[in-house]
């Protein structure tokens, strides 16, 4: 739908596991997150659903967590719908499936939380800022300031790991946070750039 260069409007909600069929691991799943079928903790990165997108070169595309800004998703949902063709938004949507400490009712906290630890970025990429000679891609979310660690130990779906494989926990969770610091410094420096 997005490569066919329509105007359309795509919304998805990122739970990071199949929600619809009782928590299994999927390719949005990130690593060492346990999920059916991933029960030690999941070794491989997630998919990148918004740099996938990006790549077309034509398709508006965002992640968001509402949790952290309002502000941010209100604009990005004003942005794609002016948008001349395909634009896809990708928010932020903890499940119950993740195990939050304190549950459900403190879900846009943990939002706030995931965004603040690094987890989760918020970003916008508008091709017709190309067109003005403008870096299309624009970073949202700030350095984080907050542990990665701490979050993910937030989570069932992550510290369960530690009781169950501790040292396959430890190797995943490093490499699950390398990968996050790697993907913000990427998307810092594709936000310096110069068009």
């Amino acid at each position: 739908m997005l490569a066919s260069g329509l105007d359309v409007n795509v919304l998805v909600l990122d739970t990071e596991v199949y929600s619809n069929t009782g928590g299994q691991s999927s390719k949005a799943t990130p690593v060492g997150a346990v999920a059916k079928f991933a029960s030690a903790g999941k070794r491989i990165r997630k998919k990148d659903l918004g740099a996938i997108a990006m790549t077309y070169g034509y398709v508006y595309v965002a992640q968001v967590s509402i949790g952290a800004s309002q502000a941010q998703l209100f604009n990005v949902l004003k942005e794609a719908e002016a948008y001349p063709g395909p634009s896809l938004v990708i928010a932020y949507a903890p499940c119950i499936n993740h195990g939050i400490k304190g549950g459900m009712g403190v879900s846009m906290n943990e939002e706030k939380k995931a965004v603040a630890a690094g987890y989760w970025h918020t970003f916008r990429f508008d091709p017709r800022r190309a067109d003005n000679g403008e870096n299309p891609f624009q970073l949202d979310s700030k350095k984080p300031s907050a542990s990665y660690r701490d979050f993910i130990m937030g989570e069932v779906r992550y510290n369960s790991l530690t009781r169950a494989f501790p040292q396959r926990a430890e190797q995943l969770f490093e490499k699950a946070e390398k990968y996050a610091e790697e993907k913000y410094e990427k998307f810092a420096h594709m936000a310096s750039e110069e068009e």
